[in-house]
């Protein structure tokens, strides 16, 4: 809507400059048949002049604005289909990081109340942040995460964050070579 109000707004202001620029040479060509004075016929010709000039100013200048409107417009949706597949992409991959971590919590034999408090816990949340989450008192949320670090053999919080994130720091041939147990290059 607000579109379609400015090209009529703009095609009303061409059509007034350009009726304009019409009626001064009408006006030169009736006062050419009679007497006329010099500066009477400069005005004429200067306003006749003028009104053709910014009608082909602003016409020029908005079909150069709408050009550039289409042009942004165009490089905004490819600049969102673009964001859409890369919020797609880390989706899947945060899915997969997340079926990766409960298949790792399985594979501890963790409870779903362990696997739920050791998910917490890696998420950085403190134990008394995750009592009032999952309305536990705060001495059971540290027993369940004291069974957590038991069964996986891990030392503590650290080590549990560790685990997982180790890796994903790295550049990749960083982490095939750990994989492979070759040292990485020094930098």
């Amino acid at each position: 809507m607000e579109r379609e109000h400015g090209s009529a707004t703009r095609l009303a202001l061409i059509g007034v400059l350009a009726l304009l620029a019409v009626n001064a040479g009408i006006n030169i060509l009736l006062d050419a048949a009679g007497v006329w004075s010099g500066l009477h016929l400069a005005l004429e010709i200067l306003t006749a002049v003028v009104g053709m000039g910014a009608a082909t100013v602003l016409w020029i200048g908005w079909k150069k604005a709408e050009r550039s409107e289409a042009e942004a417009r165009a490089a905004l949706d490819a600049r969102k289909e673009e964001r859409d597949a890369w919020r797609d992409s880390a989706r899947r991959a945060l899915d997969g990081l997340g079926a990766a971590l409960d298949a790792q919590f399985r594979a501890w034999d963790l409870t779903p109340t362990e696997r739920e408090v050791a998910l917490l816990l890696l998420k950085g949340y403190s134990h008394k942040r995750i009592a009032e989450m999952t309305g536990r008192r705060e001495r059971t949320v540290r027993q369940h995460g004291v069974v957590v670090y038991q069964k996986s053999g891990l030392a503590g919080r650290a080590e549990l964050a560790a685990y997982f994130l180790e890796d994903l720091m790295l550049p990749e041939e960083e982490r095939d070579t750990l994989r492979a147990g070759v040292s990485p290059k020094s930098p």
